[in-house]
């Protein structure tokens, strides 16, 4: 809407009366709020410019409540019919007088204009549709909350609702008006009912202090709308139905709207692929707009592609640490986090690009960034990301250039060479470098190997933990659940679950792959985790001892730690295997699951945590004929 003059005016008429006239006022942060700031201005000049009142004299007068009120049913009228001219007739069917039409015309020249049409008849229509659409609101949420009378359901319908229930709840509006607009085919309702839930809000009632003469909203209304709106986003929608369902969470000010974005990602009901340009914007738009602290943006979150990564470049430019990790970037996204990098308005401090293919050209597009007296990054981590001597010194070089912002650099699991080491390593003892954390180790040309392949480890399955209804064969690196009871001798790190742990503690990084059949949990744990009993202090994912990827049949579904879990989209087509991978970097805290794919790693999850004990990979079999086997 930027884009549209007539919004960039009320805008800018609605920031003049803020600044000027509401010292120490926020300023309005969804659209709700800036329309109704909008119409209080209107309120105020016809108040002094057209009645003789002064600036402090209440600006909702009996006259001007029931102009808005004859103007909101107009609006809504048409806005059923889809219509946006109207004729004298439209005027006189809502209550407004045709020889007072040149008035309202001229009192409220900024909301409602007067036309000549084709043959000299009058004909009106509001400046724009978004002002019509919002009177539109103003109204239902008007006629609900002083009749109980809901516009948008069938009369019939509601007079049977209203005599099982003595007060109608404003929760039934919202739901109506929910399933109204996503019912329309053009989408004419989208903004309608942006305005109708927001208006809901106790805040935007409090503006409007003077024309709503009682109020109708509650938090336990709100959050049950808000429930409800989820539901929905569960649902089959189209890009555009799901982003105007994201905006109206925005306007009900809802604090786990960035979490739902990124569910909306990562399942697929969102595509990556399928969004256009104004869509992505509009996300943009509303992560920004959020309440939600930018402290940290982890792309995983939404999606690992390069094509989020473009599209939220400015999510990230605004965010104090990116975490980019793991994720499929190339050398464009290079070349677009460079120019993030040296832009006067980037707030980033840290940025992690660790395990990505970069390459030496990659980070020779980076150091462009980097050299730039723009560029206020403090912490860059490019471990894993395939730098030889090269690349270590296009980095010497953009440090020397602008020497007075990085604190930290991580090289590890790289091949810089002794030149490179020595061109870093000087820089470290230069006192005009403000670079005090130089990483280099463990280095060598064996880390040149693109993929997480690289930290690959040898499971060793620890036959003492092993349940004895789990069976093991291929010389221990298969295991199958059996209904018949194995002869292990007792021990006591033996589980009485239907699971095991292996014998590698993990240290640094490492990397496995494990195919299944059945429902299995593919685990890591620490060793302390209970073995005696059934209670969730025994069951890998379900305590704060171990986390776990549930694999279906024919597709992992869902995560688990600590007895909570996040669901997870997967390909179950028959040309991906039954293969997971398990990479854990165990300083770094992450612990990440895969699908794996031919040679293509497909990300599932990661966890972000810190790792305080040493880890163990576990598995678990939930029926009789489930299997791992090692790979």
């Amino acid at each position: 809407m930027c884009h549209i003059p007539v919004f960039c005016w009320i805008t800018a008429t609605v920031l003049e009366d803020v600044l000027e006239t509401r010292e120490g006022e926020q300023l309005p942060k969804t659209l709700t709020e800036m329309y109704i700031h909008f119409l209080v201005v209107q309120a105020k000049v016809k108040k002094v410019k057209y009645d003789g009142g002064a600036e402090t004299d209440p600006h909702w007068s009996q006259e001007s409540r029931m102009m808005i009120e004859s103007l909101g049913k107009l609006a809504f009228d048409q806005l059923q019919k889809g219509n946006l001219i109207f004729y004298e007739s439209d005027l006189t069917e809502c209550g407004i007088d045709i020889r007072a039409a040149s008035v309202y015309s001229g009192v409220f020249t900024q909301i409602f204009k007067e036309e000549r049409g084709l043959y000299q008849d009058k004909v009106f229509c509001f400046i724009h549709l978004s002002v019509q659409e919002f009177l539109a609101a103003l109204h239902v949420h008007l006629t609900f909350i002083n009749s109980g009378l809901n516009l948008l359901e069938d009369q019939q319908k509601t007079s049977k609702k209203s005599k099982l229930s003595n007060k109608p709840k404003l929760q039934s509006l919202h739901h109506s008006s929910v399933n109204k607009a996503l019912q329309s085919s053009n989408g004419h309702l989208d903004l309608f009912l942006r305005f109708l839930l927001g208006l809901s809000l106790q805040t935007n009632q409090t503006l409007l202090q003077g024309l709503l003469t009682q109020t109708g909203s509650s938090s336990q209304t709100n959050q049950e709308t808000v429930q409800y709106i989820k539901e929905k986003l569960s649902e089959n929608l189209s890009a555009e139905k799901s982003i105007n369902l994201l905006h109206c969470l925005n306007e009900l000010n809802d604090r786990s709207l960035v979490e739902e974005i990124q569910q909306s990602l990562r399942s697929g009901s969102l595509s990556t692929d399928e969004l256009s340009p104004a869509q992505w914007s509009a996300l943009v738009f509303i992560l920004l707009s959020s309440e939600e602290d930018l402290d940290e943006f982890d792309l995983k979150k939404y999606s690992a592609s390069e094509e989020a990564l473009l599209r939220l470049l400015p999510v990230v430019k605004a965010s104090n640490k990116a975490l980019l990790s793991l994720c499929d970037l190339s050398e464009r996204s290079c070349e677009a986090l460079s120019s993030g990098l040296s832009s006067q308005s980037s707030n980033l401090r840290e940025l992690d690009l660790s395990n990505i293919n970069l390459k030496d050209s990659g980070v020779k597009l980076l150091s462009e960034g980097l050299k730039s007296p723009h560029c206020t990054l403090e912490t860059l981590s490019l471990s894993g990301c395939l730098i030889t001597e090269e690349g270590c010194t296009s980095l010497a070089s953009a440090l020397s250039s602008n020497p007075s912002h990085l604190r930290e650099l991580d090289l590890s699991y790289n091949h810089p060479g002794d030149s490179g080491m020595k061109l870093l390593s000087a820089g470290l003892k230069d006192p005009g470098w403000r670079l005090d954390t130089l990483r280099v180790q463990p280095a060598g040309v064996q880390w040149l190997r693109p993929g997480l392949r690289k930290y690959s480890c040898q499971l060793t399955i620890d036959t003492n933990t092993v349940n004895t209804k789990l069976k093991l064969s291929d010389n221990n690196r298969k295991v199958t659940r059996v209904k018949e009871v194995q002869s292990y001798p007792d021990h006591p790190n033996r589980f009485d679950v239907r699971q095991l742990l292996c014998r590698n503690g993990l240290t640094g990084r490492c990397y496995w792959e494990v195919e299944w059949r059945g429902n299995v949990c593919i685990s890591v744990s620490y060793r302390r985790i209970r073995r005696k009993g059934d209670s969730n202090d025994c069951w890998f994912g379900f305590n704060d001892q171990s986390w776990s990827l549930w694999c279906y049949d024919n597709a992992p579904q869902s995560v688990w730690h600590n007895n909570r879990t996040t669901s997870i989209s997967s390909s179950s087509s028959s040309s991906v295997s039954n293969r997971v991978a398990v990479y854990v970097d165990c300083p770094a805290g992450t612990l990440s699951f895969y699908r794996v794919s031919s040679d293509t790693l497909i990300h599932l999850h990661t966890f972000n945590t810190t790792f305080t004990e040493t880890l163990y990979p576990g598995i678990w079999f939930r029926f009789p004929g489930a299997s791992v086997s090692l790979c």
